[in-house]
């Protein structure tokens, strides 16, 4: 086996590995949880101004 052989087999497992992680993040089972975690930032956010009772 000499080194073209090994480069073009790493080459190969890169591929694959990049392709099954592409696929499983655009999954449609994994949109939900990917969603929530979008929105993780904002957990701690006080409440807006506007629904607070402004009335002396």
């Amino acid at each position: 086996m000499d080194i073209g052989t090994l480069r073009g087999l790493g080459t190969a497992l890169v591929l694959l590995a990049f392709s099954s992680v592409t696929l499983w993040a655009y999954s449609s089972k994994r949109q939900a949880a990917f969603a929530e975690a979008a929105h993780l930032p904002f957990a701690d956010e006080p409440t807006p101004a506007a629904s607070r009772s402004t009335t002396p």
